[in-house]
């Protein structure tokens, strides 16, 4: 007897997708991309940019084989406030010194901590962390570095405000998986009834399932606003077949990671700012099942611009937000897994399809675009 997937609730708190349902949707946050080089590489750096002055940070680090860089900086109880970017970066731990790369362009613009009495005597905070996807695409020594975080950094910087975020294969998901499936980059966003946002961008990159192995629904379409939409059985067994294929080939662990950043408009203390971080692990604990292994370095960043005011007459008020971190983060991945396109061969690494791929056909409801007022609807001026 198999268990019923559970039924779709209704999220809580009411809220409504932003107008580009990504991170940018937080007003004066910039995400940009960069690739390494090369034919034999499948790895790049993801840069989210702050606006000028930076924003609130912090991080919750819950995977067993972490990968990161000046996290300890963003520890509520210690000197740094605010941070001018995060950067989201393949290569492992050789990966972080993208970090490098973007810390030295942000000197240049002066931004960052001031240490001396000079405007360009500073020290830019950049936390970072890593996925592993070493040798996915055949070479070894293929990993982003300094130049890598560079050209990401300069592709943010290069975006307008509110600027859509391109998802799937690139940047830090360029070489991500999830499972057995290819994962990437993903993003989502709400807007509380309070006119406040929330989103989250997310590189893929997980040693568990996303997919339901009874139906082929990806777990995070489960709990959704719109019940999830089940494909045909004589797919799902052709996708389940593929799989084992896959599976098969395999010849190195599943060493991954999943990384997220979660941002908000709100104006939150750095505790605040923290219980954000710890809480949207809860939307990546929906979307992949098991989660947070040894062989994970799931790491999930806070920033808060403080454009918006909490209500303070509600000392609850962070809840809306908690419960809505989450919600994004599942959202981003689901969106992360359907964008990302397969990779018919990884030399040393066997095949790695996409979801879309095993499931082609298979697309869940389309959230409807807004209508445009026509002329003649227009008010008289």
């Amino acid at each position: 007897m198999t268990e019923e997937p559970q039924e779709p609730t209704t999220p809580f708190p009411s809220s409504t997708a932003g107008p580009l349902d990504a991170l940018t949707d937080v007003a004066g946050l910039r995400v940009g991309h960069a690739q390494v080089a090369g034919a034999g590489a499948l790895s790049g750096t993801t840069v989210v940019l702050a606006p000028e002055g930076g924003a609130i940070a912090a991080v919750d680090v819950r995977g067993g084989g972490p990968g990161t860089r000046e996290t300890d900086a963003l520890d509520p109880r210690n000197l740094v406030q605010r941070v001018d970017a995060v950067v989201l970066t393949g290569g492992s731990a050789y990966g972080l010194d993208a970090a490098s790369g973007v810390m030295a362009w942000l000197e240049e613009q002066g931004r960052g901590v001031r240490v001396g009495p000079d405007p360009a005597q500073v020290v830019p905070v950049v936390p970072a962390a890593c996925i592993f996807d070493l040798g996915r695409g055949g070479d070894w020594r293929a990993r982003p570095d300094a130049s890598t975080g560079r050209a990401a950094v300069e592709d943010a910087a290069g975006t307008e405000s509110e600027a859509p975020v391109t998802e799937g294969a690139v940047g830090a998901g360029t070489g991500a998986v999830a499972g057995q499936l290819k994962g990437g980059v993903g993003t989502a966003s709400v807007r509380l009834e309070s006119g406040i946002t929330v989103g989250a961008l997310v590189v893929v990159n997980a040693a568990g399932s996303v997919v339901d192995p009874r139906t082929g629904v990806l777990y995070g379409e489960y709990g959704a606003a719109e019940p999830p939409v089940h494909p045909a059985p004589e797919v799902h067994r052709a996708a389940q077949r593929r799989l084992a294929e896959a599976r098969a080939t395999e010849v190195r662990p599943p060493l991954n990671t999943t990384l997220a950043v979660v941002a908000t408009d709100a104006d939150l203390t750095r505790a605040q700012a923290q219980k954000l971080a710890g809480t949207a692990h809860d939307g990546l604990a929906r979307a992949v099942r098991p989660v947070h292994l040894l062989t994970d370095g799931d790491t999930v960043f806070a920033l808060a611009t403080g454009a918006r005011q909490l209500d303070p007459r509600n000392p609850i008020a962070l809840n809306d937000l908690l419960a809505a971190g989450a919600d994004v983060l599942t959202r981003a991945i689901v969106k992360a897994v359907r964008a990302a396109q397969g990779i018919d061969s990884r030399p040393g690494g066997g095949n790695c399809p996409s979801y879309s791929d095993l499931y082609g056909s298979h697309r869940p409801p389309a959230r409807p675009a807004p209508r445009e007022r026509p002329a003649s609807d227009s008010p008289p001026e």
